[in-house]
């Protein structure tokens, strides 16, 4: 569904180079590295907030860079890292501005619907009349999932969506991604956390140096990737079926 060819991803100088990519729908793929790797560039080279240097970017064979902002919104939902609160809105206001790409002017009853259906999926009805700004960081970014869900993509790209939230929140928002990958979405996330990663994503993708350094299952993490990609000398062992990373000091 988003496949990346030869992609350089940058300004005026390229952040990574020749990434090939594919995401297929159902299927979660986990983009990782430091600080500075380019997680954030390439993700938004692929939602055509920037193009790309060199290469081509297609969402089911459609180049991005030629397709109105309104129809890469109906195909690709994006749940980035955090936003400021601009105007006081409700969960339910803000989920519903999810339904743009898809009214000509405002809201129908069928919008609604959708919203009420993404909201009790993801077990925030309860919070719909909320005022946004009284959230917890994690309800927030349920919102911002919700928000994309409700405009019902074929694929979504989250920009490491656990950043700053608690432990529950971590793994109630990692849980619900994968679900809808399950469900049939193509799903790029941009994480920090290796074990998360190797948890709940179908393939790994590691950057390093402006390049990909490694691709596959969660097998490809072993001690001589994390040393040479976060300098952290390691051991990689198995707790209950999950891979673990352990740092050696």
């Amino acid at each position: 569904m988003i496949r990346l060819e030869s992609v350089d991803a940058g300004y005026d100088d390229p952040v990574v180079s020749d990434v090939t990519l594919a995401i297929e729908r159902g299927e979660l793929v986990a983009l990782l590295g430091p600080n500075g790797a380019g997680k954030t560039t390439l993700l938004r080279t692929v939602l055509g907030l920037q193009r790309p240097l060199r290469g081509s970017v297609t969402l089911d064979g459609d180049e991005v860079g030629s397709l109105p902002r309104r129809e890469v919104a109906r195909r690709l939902g994006y749940v980035p890292q955090s936003e400021p609160d601009a105007m006081p809105s409700t969960v339910f206001e803000t989920v519903l501005t999810g339904r743009k790409p898809h009214t000509a002017w405002r809201p129908t009853a069928a919008d609604r619907a959708v919203v009420g259906d993404v909201l009790t999926q993801l077990g925030l009805a309860d919070l719909a009349m909320r005022p946004r700004s009284t959230l917890s960081g994690g309800q927030r970014q349920l919102v911002r999932l919700a928000r994309a869900l409700a405009q019902q993509p074929a694929g979504l790209v989250l920009d490491e969506p656990t950043r700053s939230l608690d432990l529950r929140h971590q793994l109630d928002v990692l849980g619900r991604a994968r679900r809808v990958a399950n469900e049939g979405l193509a799903v790029l996330m941009a994480l920090h956390d290796l074990a998360h990663a190797m948890r709940y994503a179908d393939r790994l993708v590691v950057l390093h140096d402006g390049a990909v350094v490694a691709s596959g299952g969660p097998a490809v993490v072993t001690p001589a990737l994390v040393a040479e990609v976060y300098g952290v000398e390691a051991s990689v062992v198995e707790v209950e079926g999950q891979r673990v990373v352990v740092p050696e000091r």
